[in-house]
C-alpha cells in the first residue's frame, strides 16, 4: 500500500487541476473579459487576475514565510495569463520539490493583504487554502463562459459542451 505524505498529495492534486484552469482561461472569449454576471460580480477579467495572483502567491508562500497577496496582475491576452500561469506553476513545481516534510508540515506563513495582518497559518494549511480558492474562482470562471459565448471545457469528465 502507497501512502503518501500531504506534501506529495499536494504536489499531485496541483499537477491534476492545473490543465483545467488553463483551458478555463482557454475557453473565454478575449473580447468579452468584461463580462459580469451582476454588478456586484468582479469581471471575468478580474477573476483570471486574480487566478494569476494565486500562482504568484503559492510560489511565495512555499518559499517564504510571509506574503502579501498579489490582488491584481495585468495581461493582454488569455494567452498570456496562461502561459503566466503555467510558468509560476512550473516554479512552483521546483520550489514543491526544495521543500522538507518539516518546512511543509511545521513552518509558519504570514499573510498580508496591502501590507496589512490578514492570517498566519502553516504552510501547507496556507497552501490548501489558496489551492482551494483557486478551485472556487475556477468554478466562477465555468458559469462565466456559456453566457459570454464560449464552451465550457471539461473539469471533471465531460461537460455538455465536449461531449
Amino acid at each position: 500500500m502507497l501512502i503518501m505524505t500531504n506534501l506529495q498529495f499536494f504536489k499531485t492534486c496541483w499537477q491534476n487541476e492545473l490543465n483545467a484552469t488553463i483551458n478555463i482561461f482557454a475557453a473565454l472569449p478575449n473580447d468579452k473579459l468584461n463580462y459580469r454576471p451582476h454588478e456586484i460580480n468582479r469581471s471575468a477579467y478580474e477573476i483570471v487576475e486574480h487566478l494569476i495572483g494565486h500562482s504568484i502567491d503559492l510560489v511565495t508562500i512555499a518559499s517564504s514565510n510571509s506574503c502579501d497577496e498579489t490582488l491584481v496582475y495585468k495581461f493582454d491576452t488569455l494567452q498570456v495569463a496562461a502561459e503566466v500561469y503555467q510558468s509560476k506553476s512550473d516554479e512552483l513545481s521546483v520550489v514543491l520539490n526544495s521543500l522538507s516534510e518539516d518546512q511543509w508540515e511545521n513552518e509558519e506563513v504570514a499573510l498580508t493583504i496591502n501590507h496589512n495582518p490578514f492570517i498566519t497559518l502553516k504552510r501547507n494549511q496556507m497552501m490548501w487554502f489558496f489551492f482551494f480558492d483557486i478551485i472556487h474562482h475556477r468554478g466562477q470562471l465555468s458559469a462565466y463562459v456559456r453566457p459570454m459565448g464560449g464552451k465550457n471545457p471539461a473539469i471533471y469528465g465531460y461537460s455538455a459542451d465536449t461531449q
